[in-house]
């Protein structure tokens, strides 16, 4: 027992004295610019202007329901979260080759020996050897003296986390494209009300208009004109119909589940999009390496050292692997004295492996690592020159939609004031009826345009809180640790 215990001590120094021969990492350096365009650089307190949870962006109570209940019953959330389950348990296999396995084991041999040759020297008739013992043991337990298996759990942990970032990344997408697929309703819904509004406008029109044809102050044009304006509308009322069904559908697609009833009534009551709870301001000046933050960044930089580890496993591959197995019980041929003093017995077998020819397979096997490590390099690059356009692209949005929609607004209010003027002159008969139609399409074409541009510019800062990484405080990468239950 005592040189058994010593032997496995043996194997574990030389474990603990191993080495890895993972290259040494450094993050790539970002090719981006130090700040946005249009932007200068400041010392925002970005702690304090920043957000710890969605719900403190996303401030409107209903586009919180829906975004809980989303996040609760999406099935693309549901299949990014198995597979993180998987990826951990990958994890837990590779890092648990890092241990030697332990087996009871328990077993008999008897065999007949020919009764011809054992009657030849011992006499006649057949004779049973019997050999039974009880014991436990390690089997082929590889010392990882060169790193290869601890390169390879480095590598697949890190495959764990980028997949767990992945969800992360998914979990913000979800709630950007549910935030969106209500604004767009609730837009499609203002406009329908909007158009009902104007339709039964222009049928008080068409009917003032046939009765001033009828007595001769009017022509038939103006009541074709009118009637033309009053199709125009009703055709527009179907559009906006289907358009804010379709919303409703993509929104229940995203949600997960239909919407009940307490929640579609108060979505129902959304009757414009000045009705939702604003969303925060973006401070000025944040520093462009605020998107290393954002987990789709975090992810591909995880890849990226999974590929840096996968060089240290392909670089030990071509050293000598030293493997143990070992065992420790008792033995005898009689099963009723297996257990009596001084039946004890072990063994152990140690054996090296060195690789001496194998036709280029573990150079090609280091080639394949590093050029899959210049490959993630080159995504990591990449996918941080996205995220830098998508935040300046949204940056660029912030205050041109916000002039844009001050200018929209006066445009409505002047258009309103000069639609009523042509229909006060036309009631007058000082003027004729196409001035009034041509105000009143003006004001039909501002009024949605109205709409759309406060679409745009709401739907603009959801894009820019998603592109952030989830708001604009400053956040810690997550650490090299098995604990990672604030990812998931």
């Amino acid at each position: 027992m005592r040189a058994f215990i010593r032997q496995l001590g043996t194997g574990a120094l030389l474990l603990l004295g191993g080495c890895t021969m993972i290259p040494a990492y450094h993050r790539p350096a970002a090719p981006v610019a130090a700040t946005w365009p249009g932007e200068t650089a400041s010392h925002t307190d970005l702690g304090v202007a920043g957000f710890d949870d969605w719900r403190t962006f996303y401030r409107d109570p209903v586009l919180q329901t829906l975004i809980a209940t989303a996040l609760s019953n999406n099935r693309d959330l549901e299949i990014a979260q198995h597979q993180v389950e998987a990826s951990s348990a990958q994890f837990d296999i590779e890092n648990a080759a890092l241990f030697p396995t332990l087996n009871g084991t328990a077993g008999a041999n008897v065999q007949k020996m020919n009764s011809r040759i054992w009657s030849l020297s011992q006499g006649n008739g057949p004779f049973y050897m019997r050999q039974y013992a009880v014991g436990f043991g390690v089997s082929a337990y590889e010392i990882d003296l060169w790193g290869r298996i601890r390169s390879a759990s480095h590598a697949s942990f890190d495959r764990y986390v980028a997949d767990a970032l992945g969800r992360e990344s998914m979990r913000l997408s979800i709630i950007a494209s549910v935030s969106t697929a209500m604004l767009n309703w609730v837009a499609n819904n203002q406009a329908l009300l909007v158009t009902r509004n104007v339709l039964d406008n222009r049928r008080h029109t068409y009917d003032l208009v046939q009765q001033t044809a009828n007595i001769g102050s009017g022509t038939q044009l103006d009541v074709a004109e009118a009637e033309s304006a009053l199709r125009d509308a009703e055709t527009n009322l179907q559009i906006y119909t289907r358009q804010r069904e379709q919303a409703m559908n993509q929104l229940e697609l995203l949600v997960g589940t239909p919407l009940d009833a307490a929640t579609r009534a108060a979505l129902e009551r959304k009757s414009s999009l000045e009705g939702i709870a604003p969303f925060p301001d973006v401070p000025e000046g944040l520093p462009s390496d605020m998107i290393a933050r954002r987990p789709d960044i975090l992810s591909a930089e995880q890849t990226l050292r999974a590929a840096n580890d996968d060089i240290g496993a392909a670089r030990a591959e071509f050293f000598p692997k030293i493997q143990i197995t070992a065992a420790n019980g008792t033995a005898s041929n009689n099963i009723t004295r297996l257990f009596q003093s001084g039946m004890g017995a072990w063994n152990v077998a140690p054996q090296i492996t060195l690789p001496l020819f194998d036709a280029g397979r573990l150079t090609a096997q280091l080639h394949q690592a590093k050029a899959r490590k210049k490959e993630e390099i080159a995504r990591y690059e990449k996918t941080v020159q996205t995220a830098f356009r998508e935040v300046a692209d949204a940056l660029a949005g912030r205050g041109t939609y916000l002039e844009q929609l001050r200018a929209q607004v006066a445009l409505v209010e002047a258009s309103n004031r000069q639609y009523r003027l042509a229909l006060a002159r036309f009631k007058g008969g000082y003027d004729p009826y196409l001035d009034t139609l041509v105000a009143q399409r003006t004001l039909y074409a501002a009024q949605l345009g109205a709409i759309t541009t406060r679409l745009q510019q709401m739907s603009n800062a959801v894009t820019l809180y998603k592109t952030l990484g989830g708001g604009w405080s400053e956040t810690v990468a997550p650490r090299r640790s098995p604990i990672t239950d604030h990812l998931l």
